[in-house]
This record gives C-alpha cells, structure tokens and sequence, in this order.
C-alpha cells in the first residue's frame, strides 16, 4: 500500500473513533430543560390557566376592536324597538342577538362597549398599585431600619382606614370618571402588594445569592432589580391577578350604586342598574352583564392560579 493511502486510512480510522465516541458521550448525555421550557410545558399542560387565558382573551378582543365588532352604536336609540327580547326568548329577532334595553339599543353592542370599561379599570389600577406597592415593600424589606419602620407605619396607616367607606367619600367628592376610578383603586390596592413582598424581601435578603452579589460590589439598585425583583415576581403576579378581578367588580359596583362612570356610557355596572326596573319580567337586562361579570372574574382567577403553578420554582400537583 501507498504511503498517502496508508495516511488516508489512519486518518479515517481516528475519525471514525472520534465519532463512535462522541455517539456513546452522547447517549449518556442528559439535557436539562431551561427555566422557560418547563414553564411553557406546565402552561401546555394547565386547563385552568389555558381556559382563563382564552376567555380573557375574548373579552379583550371585543374591547380594543369594540368599534368594529359591535353591531351597533351602543348610544343610538329606537323607542319603536325596545325591550325585544335575546334569540331565546318569545318575538325575538336576529338583528338584536341578545335583545334591546328600555330605550331600544342594542343589549350586544353595549355590553361590547361595556367590556372596555372593566378591563381599562381592571388592568390599569391594580398594575399601577403592584408599583407602588412593590416599591415600598421592597425598600422596607431590603433597608431595614428606620425605612423599613417608617413602611410599616404607611402600611398600618392604610390598614387602618375602612377601605369601603373612603372609597365611597372619595368617588363621591371627585366625582365616578374613570381617571378617578384608576387612582382610588390604586389608593385601595398597594398596601397588599407591600405587605407581602415586604415578608418576601425580608427572606430573600438574607440568602446567599444576595450575599455574594454585595460582596462583589453590587450596587443596591443592581441587587434589588436584577436579584430580589425576579424572585418576587411570583408573589407579585399572583396578588395582580386577583386585585383584577376586585377591581372590575368594585367599579361594576359603583357604577350599580351611581358613584362610578355615569349614564349613558355603557359599563356592566350601568346596565344592571338600568335594568333592575324591569327584572321581573325581562331578567335578561340584568343577567346578562351579570353572567359577564361572573366569568370574567371566574377567568382571571383561574388564570393567576395556573401562573402561581406555572412559575413556581418547585411547580405544584
């Protein structure tokens, strides 16, 4: 044989090796999924949090494409045409799917309408009380000290006020328009997100995590945002998701009572007050956006219970 055959054959024979090699390191090689993937494959695999999702996510639809998938103005009114009962009922019509109000306008379009009242509300408000809140439970729990006395004495200030009362004074003075609504609810709302990631920052504080990222010279900012923040999250996530579903339901009452937003915007609230006149014998004015109201808040639950599971660091049954 050659030489440069000879060559060729040694060269092939090592790769050959090398690869038969890297095959057996491979069947022993175990992968470890990433934080991401085994929170998409708890989600994949949650019904509770897919069938919250999916209802919110309706809901939210109709709210942002309000203007194009309501059938009608909800303000336009036709006297000629009021009362008509939904599709169940006797003397229906498909051109009023779920029937028309006292004034004659159409029940679908307003409770589409509706829809933008409860989710603006129902978002905005608690998102802006999870930063107040988390601000100053975590500059309480983290500084200790004389900030963390000085939290607590807001904390237990706040708990003190009867939290129905003020903020019946307080529609009542500044009036029920949506702005007023968001930082009354914001008012309501930021001292549970303080008292509990206040605790929760306390615990992290003294792990050792934290510790090492003081001893390389972190700067506090640093510590809280990229160290403490990420492991409060959960908690944070979690206390959202129900003040959402408190505060569509506390505005739909306000609404009911006259204190929230006034007639003849459409809001849930609104139209159950508007049809609690008649509910005797067209019930539909007030079971409606009462159902509404029931499932959105059924669905926002048991979307913050699938992501309390989902994101759980041990994850749960």
């Amino acid at each position: 044989m050659a030489p440069n055959d000879t060559a060729a054959a040694t060269a092939m024979t090592a790769g050959a090796a090398r690869r038969a090699k890297n095959h057996r390191a491979d069947l022993f090689d175990v992968r470890t999924p990433t934080p991401y993937e085994i929170m998409r494959q708890r989600a994949k695999h949650h019904s509770g949090f897919l069938i919250g999702m999916s209802i919110i996510l309706v809901v939210g639809i109709c709210a942002i494409f309000a203007p194009w998938i309501a059938p009608y103005n909800p303000f336009d009114q036709d006297i000629s045409r009021r009362l008509i009962n939904p599709i169940w009922g006797p003397n229906s019509t498909w051109d009023n799917p779920l029937g028309t109000d006292a004034f004659g306008r159409d029940y679908l379009s307003r409770l589409i309408w509706g829809a933008r009242v409860s989710m603006v509300i129902g978002i905005v408000a608690p998102a802006a009380a999870a930063v107040i809140g988390t601000t100053i439970g975590m500059t309480g729990g983290y500084f200790g000290g004389r900030a963390d006395a000085f939290v607590m004495y807001l904390i237990n200030t706040k708990l003190a006020l009867p939290g129905l009362v003020v903020t019946l004074s307080l529609v009542a003075v500044f009036g029920g328009s949506m702005f007023v609504l968001i930082c009354v609810l914001t008012f309501l709302f930021w001292d549970r997100y303080a008292i509990v990631l206040r605790t929760v920052t306390q615990q992290i504080r003294s792990q050792d995590f934290i510790t090492a990222a003081e001893a390389i010279g972190c700067s506090r900012t640093r510590i809280i945002l990229g160290e403490i923040l990420p492991n409060v999250l959960n908690q944070m996530i979690v206390i959202l998701t129900l003040e959402m579903a408190l505060a569509i339901l506390i505005e739909a009452t306000l609404s009911f009572l006259g204190l929230g937003i006034q007639p003849p915007t459409p809001t849930w609230g609104n139209l159950i007050a508007e049809g609690r006149n008649f509910m005797f014998f067209k019930p539909y004015l007030v079971t409606i956006p009462g159902l509404a109201l029931l499932v959105l808040a059924i669905a926002i639950n048991m979307m913050g219970d699938g992501v309390r599971d989902i994101t759980a660091p041990e994850g749960r049954n």
